[in-house]
């Protein structure tokens, strides 16, 4: 048998056995499609809640909702003996340093001024030292008194050092930039990389911040809205006079001057309401302008934006070379049709 023979012979067998199998399998492959329509008709129901649950978290993540204030987060507390704490980066540095540096420092050389106090009231009292000592130098103590005090200096010096060069670090270039301006007697917060608008923040009466859960003069109409997590570019102006926007849980403070913009970066590390007031005594009702920041996550702080009329990223180029990219498909396809056409004529 020559070789085409049995290649001809091995396709006759294959079909054959091809034949057998789509006989055998049939009622199968038949019932298929009845069994099919259940589940197609069952599946998209899936489908359709599971986008939709999704689609509620993704937008109430990305919705804003003003906060609650978080008792004792972001405001003084009753009987608080120390600062408040801190939610910044440079805040909980200087937090750190008060507590590990300075005060046990103001403790030891105030317990040890006290012993030496009662020491001298004990030990050179009248009755016990009838006849004063006379007297009026001893180099080793002068030279201990002098050196103690610089060595204490210094080793204050090294943290404060760097706690002063962390808060005046410059925000980066592609940080958000806030500017805050103060106005007798209230506040106003520019949102320059947002379409410029401002919003207007006067003090609630101590009626209306109770039913809305703020702390009384504390609590402002409207607040300085910013994403947690992210440098911001803090400004600082003044409108009339000189005032200062300060926040103490958030370790910032920087004077808002008529005529001359201040800056500085402002971190927040978690979500929450923070409140502040006016440092820099600017009038009558200098003690009425509370500061009110609230930091949510950056989707939040987006619909925000929106809402207050504001923009959101860069501005949208306006799709002009889209008609031109279409007209020459329509050109093209006339050539086509009169190409068809003339062979008829």
């Amino acid at each position: 048998m020559s070789l085409a023979d049995t290649a001809q012979a091995m396709g006759k067998a294959i079909r054959t056995l091809g034949v057998a199998a789509a006989l055998a399998f049939a009622p199968q492959v038949m019932a298929a499609p009845a069994a099919a329509p259940v589940a197609a008709a069952t599946a998209p129901a899936a489908d359709a809640v599971q986008p939709a649950a999704k689609a509620d978290a993704g937008a109430e993540k990305s919705s804003y909702v003003p906060a609650k204030p978080t008792p004792g987060k972001g405001q003084p507390v009753a009987g608080a003996l120390s600062f408040q704490d801190q939610y910044s980066i440079t805040g909980q540095q200087a937090l750190r340093m008060y507590d590990y540096v300075l005060m046990p420092i103001i403790t030891v050389i105030t317990l040890f001024v006290l012993g030496l106090l009662l020491f001298v009231m004990a030990r050179f009292r009248r009755g016990a030292n009838p006849v004063a000592s006379k007297t009026s130098h001893n180099t080793l103590i002068e030279v201990i008194w002098t050196l103690l005090p610089v060595l204490i200096l210094v080793v204050i010096a090294v943290p404060s050092i760097r706690l002063l060069a962390a808060q005046y670090t410059p925000a980066p270039k592609n940080a958000l930039t806030v500017k805050a301006t103060g106005y007798q007697w209230y506040w106003g917060y520019t949102y320059p990389d947002n379409g410029g608008f401002e919003v207007i923040s006067n003090m609630l009466p101590d009626e209306e911040a109770l039913k809305r859960g703020e702390p009384p003069q504390l609590g402002a109409d409207a607040r300085m809205v910013v994403p947690y997590g992210e440098p911001i570019r803090m400004q600082t102006v003044g409108a009339d006079v000189i005032h200062s926007f300060a926040v103490p849980s958030l370790w910032f403070k920087l004077d808002a001057v008529p005529g001359r913009i201040n800056e500085k970066e402002l971190f927040i590390k978690e979500p929450g309401v923070y409140y502040g007031q006016c440092s820099e005594l600017c009038g009558v009702r200098h003690g009425y302008m509370p500061i009110v920041v609230e930091a949510v996550s950056r989707p939040q702080f987006e619909a925000w934006v929106k809402a207050q009329g504001g923009t959101v990223g860069p501005k949208e180029a306006a799709p002009a070379a889209a008609p031109a990219a279409a007209a020459p498909a329509a050109d093209a396809s006339a050539p086509a049709a009169d190409a068809s056409a003339s062979p008829a004529a």
